[in-house]
């Protein structure tokens, strides 16, 4: 009897102490049948990507975008970016034919200044020239009127600015050679119908 006391409490204890199980794991019947199509796993890779390119979970990196036509500049022809400021002779030579006549003009224009020969620079414009008095542009008639007009017209801002520039860097476009931004021009005129013979001169000037 003594014995049972002792046992008694401790065959209790156990008892009290089994694991129950849980909830979740209970079976409840169910009154559909079992689903027969198989749910893909939310990390799968997405149609046409493969596996191996994919991480579980994340979106393939967009295909790289094909270049927009027009857009790349190591294919378009150098003519087509700028107006060349620069290579004057092969441009020259491509416009208007013959360079030699524009360079010549140019250079006779260069000493001319430099020597203030009044002269000699008004021999090379095309008349009337248009100039630049006192910043209002006008009409020079004539060779006289223009070495009357000389020193309002090559003002020392412009001398040094013909004195500056070098041939090969003029500006050239469809209209003819141009000085600085513009303050001198040089073009040619067709002497027949063919424009077999052109004559270069001057035909604006002026700051």
């Amino acid at each position: 009897m003594r014995l049972i006391n002792i046992l008694l409490p401790t065959l209790m204890l156990a008892a009290c102490s089994q694991p129950t199980a849980p909830a979740d794991e209970v079976a409840t019947p169910s009154t559909s049948p079992p689903s027969t199509t198989p749910t893909a796993p939310e990390d799968a890779p997405q149609a046409g990507v493969s596996p191996d390119a994919v991480e579980p979970g994340s979106a393939p990196a967009p295909d790289t975008a094909p270049p927009v036509a027009g857009t790349d500049s190591a294919a378009a022809p150098a003519d087509a970016l700028t107006e060349a400021e620069g290579a004057a002779r092969e441009r020259i030579t491509k416009l208007f034919g013959d360079a030699e006549p524009y360079e010549g003009v140019f250079n006779q224009l260069q000493r001319g200044v430099a020597a203030g020969d009044r002269a000699a620079v008004a021999g090379l414009m095309r008349y009337p020239v248009r100039v630049t008095i006192g910043g209002k542009n006008q009409n020079v008639a004539d060779a006289a009127a223009f070495q009357r007009d000389y020193d309002k017209i090559v003002t020392p801002a412009l001398a040094k600015l013909i004195a500056g520039q070098t041939f090969d860097t003029l500006f050239v476009n469809g209209q003819g050679v141009m000085l600085g931004q513009g303050e001198v021009w040089i073009n040619g005129t067709c002497l027949d119908k063919d424009c077999a013979k052109a004559e270069v001169k001057v035909n604006n000037i002026g700051q």
